[in-house]
């Protein structure tokens, strides 16, 4: 999997660009959906205050970051691909990119919030419980663990997953099993919201997707979890 994301990372924005075109949006339009459902996530958890450090597992090249930043004293992000990691510290230099393998070079309790996002689906499932255990396990007590990924009861989410190249082998988890596997790490007080159920910036959007936030409906969920 390194060497797939190693091969596109330099074209990566374009793979998925063409894999949702379909919907007529943009690739930044998600983007900052994850950001402001993680920005009123932290709220919810941390009140005013800004969390110190924050760990991004899995962080590719560095899209997202520009919007995570802010939320932030502190981002520290990893990935497995070298050639991903050098591309995100072009565009981010203010975040703290190292490349890793499967372990987590941190001490335990290092991290106020550990976040992955749209990462779970390319581990391996028999590596899902030990990938779930090394969150929780640098995550401070109390700190927040996030995850968001793709939810496989969406046909649309289906239809881009089987348009993108680096998502051949996909295996798409559904929120029930990702919240099991914090259970099985250890983490409490877990909250699942689903997002992206319409996929529009239309107003009215907005309010109808906080009433349907609770159900299989959108695109991607997040499940948030006390460590």
């Amino acid at each position: 999997m390194t060497a797939i994301f190693d091969n596109c990372a330099p074209r990566y924005s374009k793979e998925v660009q063409s894999s949702i075109n379909f919907s007529g949006l943009r690739h930044d339009f998600f983007l900052e959906a994850k950001a402001e459902l993680l920005a009123r996530t932290l709220r919810n958890h941390f009140g005013a205050r800004k969390p110190s450090v924050a760990l991004d597992i899995g962080c590719g090249v560095g899209l997202l970051h520009s919007r995570l930043a802010p939320l932030f004293d502190r981002v520290v992000a990893v990935d497995t691909s070298f050639v991903s990691i050098e591309q995100a510290k072009r565009l981010n230099p203010s975040v703290e990119y190292s490349v890793v393998d499967q372990s987590l070079p941190f001490d335990a309790g290092t991290f106020d919030v550990t976040l992955t996002v749209c990462v779970l689906h390319h581990v391996s499932p028999k590596l899902w419980p030990a990938f779930m255990a090394e969150m929780h396990r640098v995550t401070r007590r109390d700190g927040l663990i996030c995850i968001i990924e793709h939810n496989p009861l969406n046909p649309l989410t289906r239809l881009a997953v089987s348009r993108c190249s680096f998502d051949a082998d996909a295996v798409l988890l559904r929120a029930t099993k990702t919240t099991a596997l914090l259970k099985g790490a250890g983490a409490s007080d877990i909250n699942t919201e689903f997002f992206l159920t319409l996929p529009t910036r239309r107003r009215f959007a907005v309010p109808v997707e906080r009433l349907l936030r609770r159900l299989p409906l959108g695109a991607q969920y997040l499940v948030s979890a006390k460590a």
